[in-house]
């Protein structure tokens, strides 16, 4: 069972507690891009230091793009240990985006090195690995490794999206990231997909031209 939200926490009271109680390595993750309608999903799985403080992280949605780079830069050098899991749009559509979403956190969980004690997870699901879990509701708000994790998601999907633009630049994947904007839509409308979009999507005015 999830826990319930308590804004009054401290960021890091989730893991200072665990690490009190015996779990030494905590990971939170999270994961990106289950909206867009192109691009894979992204997930981290990140394991912070004890005493880990980092003025002004939140959660990923709430940051500028700058200060996503800016934090992202000091997670992976102060981090014990981060994992990711990649899911290609191919797999999305033959999975379905929940189920592509979950095997991506699993992926960056099973990716850590070492590997964590506890996981702590933004929601109510409870992923088929082998290591004990907690899942938090509003998890992304509340525990500093789901914020961190949420950020570093983000960021390398962002990359990634930006390394397609250079191969798709007609779709401006680095200004819409695969997102259902007006811009990308009409693009679509006028240009059919390519094969970075989501076929299972189906997205009203998205208009009949294929591939």
């Amino acid at each position: 069972m999830a826990k319930k939200a308590n804004i009054d926490l401290p960021p890091d009271f989730y893991e200072r507690h665990l690490q009190n109680t015996g779990y030494r390595l905590v990971a939170g993750v999270d994961e990106a891009g289950r909206g867009p309608l192109a691009g894979p999903v992204v997930a981290a799985a990140v394991i912070l230091p004890g005493q880990f403080h980092l003025p002004g992280i939140k959660d990923s949605k709430k940051l500028r793009p700058r200060e996503r780079e800016n934090f992202f830069g000091v997670i992976l050098e102060e981090a014990v240990s981060f994992g990711l899991g990649i899911i290609n749009e191919r797999a999305i559509d033959y999975l379905n985006i929940r189920e592509a979403s979950f095997k991506a956190m699993e992926r960056a969980i099973l990716n850590l090195n070492p590997p964590p004690d506890m996981v702590l997870i933004d929601g109510f699901v409870v992923f088929e690995v082998s290591i004990p879990q907690l899942a938090i509701t509003k998890g992304d708000n509340l525990s500093i490794s789901i914020m961190a994790a949420s950020i570093v998601a983000k960021v390398i999907r962002d990359h990634l999206m930006d390394i397609y633009d250079k191969i798709f630049p007609r779709y401006c994947f680095s200004q819409n990231k695969g997102y259902g904007t007006e811009g990308h839509l009409r693009i679509i409308n006028d240009s059919g997909r390519c094969f970075l979009h989501r076929k299972s999507f189906q997205i009203k005015g998205w208009g009949k031209k294929e591939y």
